[in-house]
């Protein structure tokens, strides 16, 4: 994906979609947003957009075990920067679908938030972060947690 149909609108959409992922910062705004729109079930948006940065933390604990690292391809440098060189499995990826799949369980409506997951969790190899197998992993990783976060 960090080879092929790259030009300068396509990698300044990439690197926007990667920093709304970060730190899964997008997701708990949302989450904030939401529980004051729906404050029916506000706590339940709080503790979902909360499995953000949640969802990274967990991440990272998986990083240090598998330890693998990013990708390199030489003459083309990634796009984007990490906090850390550990690869697998993508954070950006486990928060994004953890948060989708918590607040899709919370209004069935929202499961249009997923085209925005993907859409983050996609910019990861295409920007040289991760490999493609470190998204799947991300993406089944945080469709888990989402399943199982009490709300």
């Amino acid at each position: 994906m960090r080879t092929r149909f790259h030009n300068p609108a396509a990698e300044a959409v990439g690197k926007a979609l990667g920093k709304l992922g970060e730190y899964g910062a997008v997701w708990f705004v949302i989450g904030v947003a939401m529980a004051f729109i729906d404050p029916d079930h506000g706590d339940d948006w709080l503790v979902a957009g909360f499995l953000g940065p949640v969802a990274i933390g967990l991440n990272f604990i998986v990083k240090l075990i598998v330890r693998r690292p990013r990708p390199v391809l030489e003459g083309l440098p990634p796009l984007g920067g990490a906090p850390s060189t550990l690869s697998f499995p993508s954070a950006h990826a486990t928060a994004s679908f953890a948060c989708a799949t918590a607040m899709t369980r919370i209004a069935p409506e929202a499961a249009f938030l997923f085209i925005l997951a993907a859409g983050i969790a996609a910019c990861r190899p295409y920007l040289g972060m991760h490999y493609p197998s470190d998204v799947l992993a991300g993406a089944i990783l945080g469709t888990a947690l989402g399943l199982v976060v009490p709300l």
